[in-house]
C-alpha cells in the first residue's frame, strides 16, 4: 500500500494521543508513535497495523531534546519524510501553589511546554526541507479559562497556544506558506490524565463535566491534517466558555473557580499526596479512556453546562438593565 502521509504523534501511549494514532490508522498513512512507555507504544503500534497502517514505536521523553531529535530522525529514516507532527504529550499536577513541590511544578512545564518546543523545532526543520507539513499542538480550553489548583497545567496550555501563534507569524515572514500550525483546544476529555496526575489537594481528582470522548479530539486532528485551521475548540462547553471569556471574563473566572471546587475535586473521597506519572511512567499498557465519559455525562453534564450558560445569561441581563 502506498503511504499517503507520515504522521508523528507524541503522548501516544494513552488518551488523546492514542486515539489520534488509531484515527489516522487505516487511511493509508504511516504512524510513528512516541511516549515514555515502550510496552504501551508497542501495543498502540500493533493496533494501528491491524487497522491497515504502517506503524513504528519510538520510546521518547519529550522533555529531552536529544530524544525528540532522534524521534524525528527515526521517522525520516524509516518513511522518508514527516507530513504531520502532533504534539500531544501532557502531564498535570493539582494542588494549591504553595503546596506543590517545585520539582513537580517544573516537570509539568518541561513536558507540556518545552516538550512542544522540542517537537516543533524538529518538525519544522524537516517540513522546511520538504517544503510542506502540518504541526498540530494540543492545547486546552484552560488556555483561556484558567482554573484554580492546576496552575502549572493552565500556564503550560496558555503557553502552547501562544507558541502556535508565534510560529504561524514566523512562517508567514519566512514565506513558508505550505507549512501550517494548528492549535486544538479540548474541553474536558475522557482520558486517564486525571488518574495519572500528581495530586496535593487532599481530594481525589475527577473529570470535571461535561466530559467528551477522546475520539472527538482525534477526529478533529485528522481533519486538520487535511484542512488546517488556526484554532479549533473541541466540545460545546468550551465554545460557550470562549464566548464568555471574551465578553465577561471576570464572571467566568468566578464561575470556573466554583465549578472546579464542586465538580473537579471530590468532596467524598480523600487522596494521599502523590507525584503521579510526572517523574516515572505508569506500568500499565495504556488506554484511550479514563472511564469518565459514561455515568458522569448525563445529569452532571447538564448541571455544569447550565451553570456556565446561566451565569452568562445573568450577566447579559444585568448589562441590559444597566443600559436602561
Amino acid at each position: 500500500m502506498k503511504i499517503k502521509e507520515v504522521v508523528v504523534i507524541t503522548g501516544a501511549s494513552s488518551g488523546i494521543g492514542r486515539a489520534t494514532a488509531l484515527a489516522f490508522a487505516g487511511k493509508g498513512v504511516a504512524v510513528v508513535v512516541a511516549a515514555r512507555r515502550e510496552d504501551a507504544l508497542e501495543k498502540v503500534a500493533a493496533e494501528c497495523e491491524e487497522r491497515g497502517a504502517q506503524a513504528m514505536a519510538v520510546p521518547t521523553d519529550v522533555s529531552d531534546p536529544d530524544a525528540v531529535v532522534e524521534l524525528g530522525r527515526q521517522a525520516v529514516d524509516r518513511f522518508g519524510r514527516i507530513d504531520v507532527w502532533v504534539n500531544g504529550a501532557a502531564v498535570s499536577v493539582y494542588g494549591p501553589i504553595l503546596d506543590v513541590p517545585l520539582d513537580d511544578f517544573r516537570r509539568v512545564l518541561d513536558v507540556n511546554v518545552m516538550g512542544y518546543v522540542h517537537g516543533a523545532r524538529v518538525a519544522l526543520r524537516h517540513m522546511r526541507d520538504q517544503g510542506s507539513g502540518v504541526l498540530v499542538n494540543v492545547s486546552s480550553i484552560t488556555s483561556f479559562v484558567p482554573q484554580p489548583y492546576a496552575t502549572a497545567y493552565v500556564m503550560s496550555k496558555a503557553a502552547v497556544s501562544a507558541l502556535s501563534a508565534s510560529l504561524r507569524q514566523e512562517l508567514q515572514l519566512t514565506g513558508d506558506r505550505k507549512i501550517k500550525v494548528c492549535t486544538v483546544m479540548p474541553a474536558t476529555i475522557d482520558t486517564p490524565l486525571f488518574q495519572h496526575a500528581a495530586n496535593y489537594t487532599g481530594r481525589r481528582v475527577v473529570a470535571m463535566p461535561p466530559v467528551y470522548p477522546a475520539e472527538h479530539v482525534a477526529k478533529t486532528i485528522v481533519r486538520l491534517a487535511r484542512r488546517p485551521r488556526r484554532e479549533v475548540i473541541v466540545g460545546r462547553s468550551g465554545q460557550v466558555m470562549r464566548r464568555q471569556a471574551r465578553k465577561r471574563p471576570h464572571v467566568l473566572e468566578r464561575t470556573a473557580a466554583r465549578l472546579v471546587d464542586r465538580t473537579h475535586l471530590s468532596r467524598e473521597e480523600p487522596a494521599p499526596a502523590m507525584s503521579g506519572n510526572l517523574h516515572v511512567a505508569p506500568a500499565d499498557t495504556g488506554s484511550v479512556t479514563g472511564g469518565w465519559e459514561g455515568k458522569r455525562r448525563t445529569a452532571v453534564r447538564r448541571l455544569a453546562t447550565a451553570s456556565v450558560v446561566g451565569a452568562a445569561a445573568i450577566t447579559a441581563g444585568r448589562a441590559m438593565a444597566a443600559k436602561r
